[in-house]
């Protein structure tokens, strides 16, 4: 499934999503298009709310699905997203 999300600015934040989206239940893999703003993943139709539900909690909502001051907790939440990605590496 592929999702497109907002605040993806880098590989660190690549890194972070992809990391957390591992812990979704039923999520095989997880590939982020950085340039895109989009998250592709392998796992069943069925998981789609929780991925989508994961991706907001760390900043990185679905886009068109936050406005006012929801955006802003959310693009300050990728931004320490973004922070432990760079710093992991991985």
């Amino acid at each position: 499934m592929k999702i497109e999300v907002e605040n993806i600015k880098c590989g660190g934040c690549a890194n972070s999503i992809r990391k957390g989206l591992m812990q979704v239940e039923g999520v095989e893999s997880a590939k982020v298009d950085v340039e895109g703003g989009a998250v592709e993943v392998d796992a069943p139709e069925s998981a789609r709310e929780a991925v989508a539900a994961k991706l907001a909690s760390m900043g990185y909502p679905e886009t068109g699905s936050v406005s006012g001051l929801r955006s802003a907790s959310a693009k300050a939440k990728s931004f320490a997203s973004c922070a432990v990605g760079r710093m992991s590496g991985d």
